[in-house]
This record gives structure tokens, sequence and C-alpha cells, in this order.
């Protein structure tokens, strides 16, 4: 069995002024705060003697590299990325940054909000651009119903609301 695996597909470079500026705080705290922190730990865990057996220089060690592998991944990723400061010219639509109610065939109620895939928040509805139920919101505006294919089969959804958060 290979370990080859396709390259996965890119996601989109909008994200909104607030999710740029938190990951623009997480870099800088990864790299001034820490980081420097791990690196103390691991000098002081390698003064202890024989590495090979020493739990704590390896388990730092693994973090320093967890650490490092964000920062890079950061670094890459925040220059790609364009904030979207300003609201839709039309707010009666569903467009990126809304948030919206939608019910489903069977009377649930649901709330989502369509953000970028760094931000993705599913404990708070909040949803990436790229992901399929987005796509499917996209452009529709209250009582309008759409419908995206699901594992589970068809879904379709009313939209209720739509609001905007002032940038």
């Amino acid at each position: 069995m290979s370990r080859w695996r396709p390259p996965s597909a890119a996601s989109s470079h909008l994200i909104t002024r607030s999710g740029l500026l938190k990951l623009k705080d997480e870099l800088d705290e990864l790299w001034r705060i820490r980081r420097p922190e791990v690196v103390a730990a691991i000098t002081a865990a390698a003064a202890e003697g024989d590495r090979s057996e020493n739990a704590e220089y390896i388990y730092r060690k693994k973090q320093l590299r967890e650490i490092d592998h964000r920062v890079r991944y950061l670094s890459k990723r925040i220059p790609d990325l364009h904030a979207a400061d300003t609201l839709p010219a039309d707010l009666t639509a569903i467009w990126f940054g809304a948030s919206f109610t939608v019910e489903d065939e069977d009377g649930s109620v649901h709330e989502y909000r369509i953000v970028g895939a760094d931000e993705i928040d599913s404990s708070r509805g909040w949803i990436s651009i790229d992901s399929p139920f987005a796509r499917a919101a996209l452009k529709t505006r209250v009582d309008e119903e759409f419908e995206v294919v699901t594992p589970g089969g068809i879904r379709r959804c009313i939209v209720c609301a739509i609001r905007y958060e002032a940038p």
C-alpha cells in the first residue's frame, strides 16, 4: 500500500478581519513567548545528561517541532490571506461573512456563519466558504430554499434570517 495521497484542494484566501488578527496574534505568541520557553526547557533538559532516555528532553523536542510547524504554516498562509473588511453591496442575500438561520425539512432550526477556512468552528456554527453547504447557500435570500448533497442524502433548507456584523 502506498503512502502517497493526492494533494488537497486549495482553500480560498478569504478571511474575516477578526480572524486575520487572531492568526497574527497566534503567530506572535508562538514566536515571542511559547518558542523561547520551550527552547529554555530543552536546554535545561539537555544539561541533565543522557538525552536518549530523557523523557523531558524528548517531549520538549516534539513540542518545539509542533510549534515550528505551526509557525511555518502561519508565516506562509498569512501573507496570502485577504481580509474581507467591507460589507457586501446586497445585504439581503447570503455572502461571505453572513450569519444566517435555516430551517430543515424536519423543522429543526440551525444557525451558521460563513467564514474563511482558517476560522472554522463547528461548535459556533462557523462553516468554511469552501464547504458544500456554504456554496449551496450563497446568493440565497430569506424565504428561499436551497439544497445540498450530503452523505446522508439531499438536504433541503429554507433561509429564515440573514445578518451581517459590522467590520
